[in-house]
C-alpha cells in the first residue's frame, strides 16, 4: 500500500506539477485514511466499499472536522483512487458513491474606510523600511494582491505608464491591476530613495519587496510587519494580509464595481468565487435600509407609553 502512495505522490510531482503544500496535503489525508484502514483489519485498497468509506468518514465528524475539512480529505482519496484505477490497481472507485459535503461559505472579514486609515498614517515615509511598509499595505488594499502575489513583484512588473501591475497569481495565471496615484507616488518614492539604501546591503535582484539586509521578502515576513503596524497604529482590528483583499473587493462593489470586473482584478477564475462578496454588499444595503426607510425602522407599539 506504501508503494502505490509513493507512486500517486511521484504522479501529482511530475504530471500534475502540484505544489509542495498541495503534495503534503494529499500525503497527509491519504495517510490518515491507510492508518484508518489498518485499525479496521483492511489490508489492501480492493477492499475498502461504500460502507468502509461512511464509517471513516463518521469519525471524521466525531474528531471535529469542519466540513471543508472532511471535503478536502475526500477530494483527496478520490483523487488517489482514481490513479489506483488508472494504473489497474483496483477495479472501481467507490469514492465515486460519495457525495462531497456542501462546505460552509463564510463571509469574507472586511473594514470599512475609517477602520482601514490608521494603516496608512503609520508610517514614517522619511525611512527606507516606512517607505516599503507604506507600499505593502498599498499594493495589498489598491490592488487586492495575495501575499504571495506581492512577494513575487519584481520592478521590471510595474508599469508606471499605465499604472499597472503584472501579476502571476494561483496556476500562474497572469493578470494585469492597476493602481491610483497614492500607490504610484509611494512606489517611486520607495523604488528611487528607500529600496536604493536597503539594496545596499545585499546582492542585486529584482525583487520589489525587501527586509532591513536588503534579502527579498517573505510571506511570514509581510505578515510580521503588517501585524507591527497594527500594534504601532493602536489598532484594535484583526488585521491580515488576506483581509485586505476581502476589502478590496468589498469596497469595489459597494462603490458600484460590477462583479466580472471584480473577478478579472482578483484573478478568480470562477465568477462563483467572487460572488461571496455580494453577499457581503448585500448585507451593507440591507443595514443601510434598516436604518434610514421610514417602514424598516424598528419603533414601539402604540400600546406602549
Amino acid at each position: 500500500m506504501e508503494k502505490n502512495i509513493s507512486e500517486f505522490i511521484e504522479y501529482m510531482q511530475i504530471e500534475k506539477n502540484a505544489s509542495k503544500m498541495t503534495i503534503n496535503a494529499y500525503r497527509d489525508d491519504i495517510d490518515h485514511f491507510q492508518s484508518f484502514l489498518q485499525s479496521e483489519n483492511v489490508m489492501n485498497w480492493q477492499e475498502v466499499n461504500y460502507g468502509i468509506i461512511r464509517h471513516y468518514l463518521t469519525l471524521l465528524y466525531q474528531d471535529g472536522l469542519s466540513r471543508s475539512s472532511v471535503t478536502r480529505h475526500l477530494s483527496s482519496l478520490r483523487s488517489f483512487y482514481h490513479f489506483l484505477m488508472r494504473e489497474s490497481i483496483i477495479e472501481y472507485n467507490p469514492f465515486k458513491q460519495v457525495q462531497l459535503p456542501k462546505a460552509e461559505q463564510a463571509l469574507p472579514e472586511f473594514l470599512y474606510e475609517d477602520e482601514l486609515q490608521p494603516l496608512f498614517e503609520i508610517s514614517d515615509l522619511t525611512v527606507p523600511l516606512g517607505q516599503r511598509n507604506q507600499v505593502i499595505v498599498e499594493l495589498l488594499y489598491a490592488c487586492g494582491l495575495r501575499v504571495t502575489e506581492l512577494i513575487q513583484i519584481k520592478i521590471e512588473d510595474i508599469d508606471f505608464y499605465l499604472d499597472t501591475l503584472y501579476v502571476i497569481g494561483k496556476g500562474n495565471k497572469e493578470r494585469y491591476v492597476p493602481f491610483g496615484k497614492k500607490a504610484a507616488d509611494i512606489l517611486k518614492m520607495y523604488i528611487e530613495d528607500g529600496r536604493e539604501l536597503l539594496m545596499k546591503k545585499s546582492d542585486e535582484h529584482n525583487f520589489l519587496l525587501v527586509n532591513q539586509n536588503g534579502k527579498p521578502l517573505t510571506s511570514r515576513g509581510v505578515r510580521y510587519i503588517l501585524n507591527k503596524m497594527v500594534d504601532d497604529a493602536c489598532m484594535t482590528q484583526n488585521i491580515y494580509p488576506h483581509k485586505l483583499r476581502h476589502t478590496f473587493a468589498t469596497h469595489l462593489l459597494n462603490n458600484g464595481a460590477d462583479l466580472r470586473s471584480v473577478q478579472e482584478l482578483l484573478g478568480h477564475s470562477k465568477l462563483s468565487t467572487t460572488q461571496i462578496y455580494t453577499h457581503v454588499t448585500k448585507d451593507r444595503l440591507s443595514q443601510i435600509y434598516r436604518s434610514a426607510h421610514p417602514r424598516a425602522q424598528i419603533t414601539k407599539n402604540r400600546g406602549e407609553s
